[in-house]
């Protein structure tokens, strides 16, 4: 599992724009920027829906006053259901950005297997990257939600 001080892997995360899909790759999201990514196990779910990416949205202008350049939310979904999903929660500052098939989920060593509620999902966390490297990694432990909510991230920041 990636820890503190180290590198964010190399890998893709997709995202639907007005202009069509983008690839993204992390070198290009992370290189010469302090942002926070945080993932959920799944769009549309309650504690993500309810809780995790509204705390993001409404505590945005809080980042941004603390040098945070972007925030990204990520799940193992496509970028079709990150964009929806982005859009009924008015998370219009956030990158909503999809995983897919889950491999960066797999090369940060937080992915896990949910059998039948949904396959290959990710870990909840959230993590501070400056310019590639990770300055903090709050990862939850299975069905809690309290180190990655954004105002942990703010705390720590």
């Amino acid at each position: 599992m990636i820890k503190v001080n180290d590198t964010i892997p190399a890998g893709e995360l997709q995202q639907l724009t007005e202009q069509g899909m983008v690839n993204h790759s992390s070198a290009d999201l992370f290189s010469n920027k302090k942002v926070v990514i945080f993932a959920v196990p799944g769009a549309f779910t309650p504690t993500c829906s309810q809780a995790h990416l509204p705390g993001y949205v409404v505590h945005y202008d809080e980042f941004k006053g603390k040098g945070i350049d972007a925030i990204i939310c990520t799940s193992v979904n496509d970028a079709f259901v990150m964009k929806a999903w982005g859009e009924a929660q008015n998370a219009e500052n956030i990158m909503m950005l999809g995983d897919g098939d889950g491999a960066f989920a797999k090369a940060l060593g937080l992915s896990m297997e949910t059998g039948a509620f949904g396959g290959l999902r990710s870990q909840r966390y959230a993590m501070v990257v400056d310019n590639g490297v990770v300055t903090h990694l709050h990862v939850e432990a299975p069905k809690e939600f309290e180190v990655s909510k954004a105002e942990s991230i703010l705390a720590v920041l």
